[in-house]
């Protein structure tokens, strides 16, 4: 059966996080974000529809908590290689696995929050985080690459109502990209917005693996800066996510499985490969047959060698 659960993976927002990949196949999403970190997105498309009964995901995410033994997981956290809530099951699949007594966390580009039965199903989460790259239509296009029936006001009403309603953690994430949306009048604008929704964290970013465009640039640090600050003055709680160290990666017992189910929604640069492997009993020689198989391919991005999933 596919590899429906990856990791625990450490997580900048949700320590660690065991992964549900509940969207197939690869890289189906409603963007075709400049920056992500998966790749270019091979299906584009915003109908919701079945990828997995809910009983399939319960089953794999119980033998992976068993497989861990005494690990701890901070969170069951839903961020597929493509976008969440396409998954027409995903408020029954949160709800199943909320018997596992650790909360569920949603990582979402918004998209389709505009929809109100995406809305209900999200409202079952514990944490939901959501992209918030662009408030400006032209520039939004340029970063996120949306699907041609996707109306920003839409998505924007959307989060607001969802602000209004959830009861649980809300956080917010924008990436941003040199050039495109670090300008002034647009950080000030997504600031502005930011503080009518008030989420418990507004995180901002910037590109730390390599991007789907070879050509997308990672922001003057004067930029990062100054987003900080009108974040900050618009009384948002504002932390900037930025790559500190090498990561823990759990282990499960089959390191070909693990690997390439990590690499297919998180990309690992060559120290964190090489840590796993030395501490699960493996060489560098399994990569490197990866590589020769296809199933993985080497990026170099910032001076560093990152290993990401091949899409078939």
């Amino acid at each position: 059966m596919e590899r429906i659960v990856f990791g625990p993976v450490p997580s900048r927002r949700f320590g660690k996080s065991l992964g549900i990949n509940n969207v197939f196949p690869p890289k189906r999403c409603s963007y075709f974000c400049i920056y992500c970190q998966i790749g270019r997105t091979e299906y584009i498309e915003i109908e919701r529809k079945e990828f997995y009964q809910p009983e399939q995901i319960k089953k794999q995410v119980k033998e992976v908590i068993e497989s861990l033994k005494d690990k701890e997981i901070d969170y069951i956290s839903f961020v597929p290689d493509g976008e969440p809530t396409l998954d027409i099951n995903l408020g029954k699949e949160i709800e199943i696995l909320k018997e596992f007594g650790i909360k569920i966390a949603v990582i979402t580009n918004s998209s389709l929050i505009w929809r109100e039965d995406v809305r209900d199903d999200l409202k079952k989460a514990d944490c939901v985080s959501l992209k918030l790259d662009a408030v400006s239509e032209d520039i939004w296009k340029r970063i996120n690459r949306p699907h041609k029936e996707l109306n920003l006001n839409k998505i924007l009403e959307g989060i607001k109502i969802f602000s209004d309603e959830f009861k649980g953690e809300l956080l917010t994430e924008t990436i941003f990209i040199k050039n495109i949306n670090d300008i002034k009048d647009e950080i000030e604008k997504i600031g502005e917005f930011l503080k009518e929704i008030k989420p418990e964290i507004a995180y901002i970013g910037y590109p730390t693996r390599p991007p789907a465009e070879k050509w997308v640039e990672v922001p003057e640090e004067e930029k990062i800066d100054f987003a900080y600050i009108v974040f900050k003055s618009k009384d948002l709680n504002v932390k900037i996510i930025e790559k500190k160290g090498e990561k823990e990666f759990g282990f499960t017992g089959n390191l070909i499985e693990d690997i390439l189910s990590i690499v297919s929604v998180h990309p690992m640069s060559q120290k964190e490969i090489e840590k796993f492997l030395k501490e699960n009993g493996g060489s560098f020689d399994l990569i490197n047959e990866l590589i020769r198989r296809k199933e993985i391919a080497e990026i170099e991005y910032r001076g560093e060698k990152y290993y990401r999933k091949v899409f078939k």
